[in-house]
């Protein structure tokens, strides 16, 4: 392999910057896993998140096309996040790591 030629194949880099880092990996896990959430229920079901990083993250997830946000026209708004058809596609890449986690517990 050429010297550079690897980063330009392997999509490593990209792909951990998309799902890279403690909250977005607990939040994906959260919408793929158990569903639809409201921002308040969120940040219940991932434990110590802030108001503010959640926010960060969902915006940077929502525009990285893995999480959908969608907001209702009621009074007051009510706004719901679910994981996209590529946010669901994650689902294998979670059992594996738990897979992974159990065989490594084991030795």
């Amino acid at each position: 392999m050429v010297d550079g030629e690897q980063d330009v194949l392997c999509p490593a880099p990209i792909v951990f910057t998309m799902i890279g880092g403690k909250w977005k990996l607990a939040i994906l896990k959260t919408l793929i896993f158990h569903g639809t959430k409201r921002f308040g229920e969120l940040r219940r079901e991932v434990d110590g998140v802030t108001q503010t990083m959640l926010t960060k993250q969902l915006r940077t997830l929502e525009a990285d096309g893995l999480v959908r946000r969608e907001i209702f026209a009621e009074v007051p708004p009510r706004v719901e996040y679910s994981a996209t058809e590529d946010g669901l596609s994650l689902k294998p890449v979670f059992e594996a790591m738990h897979c992974w986690w159990l065989a490594r517990k084991q030795h």
